[in-house]
């Protein structure tokens, strides 16, 4: 099975607009953030990078907060006949997604985490002593793969469709990215 890696960027939004489509989020995933209106792509890769799940929302909105939504859509074939597995063999995170919620929902599905611990988190862990816990395991050479997903990122930022999203509605946006995925897998 191969490893999960879980990330999201922010894309530059060039244009806006209203659609009547009925799967159409109300705010067309556009959401405002430091560079103006953005969307963001929370993406979930194969460790041979290539998406396995995709969720889109406004540049607002934050990472760990979609975490469950892109690992529910993470499916696989598997090797023999079956249904398609969607429990990888490990989740890969940078730390945005470091959360005590992030880890409990992978320690349930078994899933190994290495997901690095945010200074602040490290902090108050300690100061709160013994009662602070110990520290999440981290794997240093495992987490030396997570490059795979930045390059997922780069490859599909190579279609300009994707890179400049000038599409009014959120529906024909993911349309160029579903495209763009099927692309990227053959």
């Amino acid at each position: 099975m191969p490893p999960a890696l879980v990330a999201s960027r922010c894309l530059t939004q060039g244009a806006s607009g209203s659609c009547g489509g009925q799967s159409e989020p109300g705010d067309h995933a556009i959401g405002r953030s430091r560079g103006g209106l953005t969307t963001k792509i929370h993406l979930a890769c194969a460790g041979h990078g290539r998406p396995l799940s995709i969720v889109l929302t406004g540049g607002n909105v934050n990472d760990c907060t979609q975490f469950t939504t892109v690992m529910a859509g993470v499916e696989f074939r598997r090797p023999g006949p079956g249904r398609p597995a969607t429990r990888p063999s490990r989740g890969l995170a940078d730390k945005g997604y470091s959360s005590r919620a992030i880890r409990s929902y992978l320690r349930r599905r078994h899933i190994p985490a290495t997901i690095p611990e945010r200074r602040d988190q490290q902090a108050n862990r300690l100061r709160r002593g013994r009662v602070g816990g110990r520290p999440p395991a981290f794997d240093r050479v495992a987490y030396k793969r997570r490059n795979v997903v930045e390059r997922c990122f780069n490859r599909l930022k190579q279609f300009r469709a994707i890179a400049t999203r000038f599409d009014k509605t959120a529906t024909s946006y993911r349309g160029w990215i579903d495209l763009a995925t099927l692309l990227l897998w053959l």
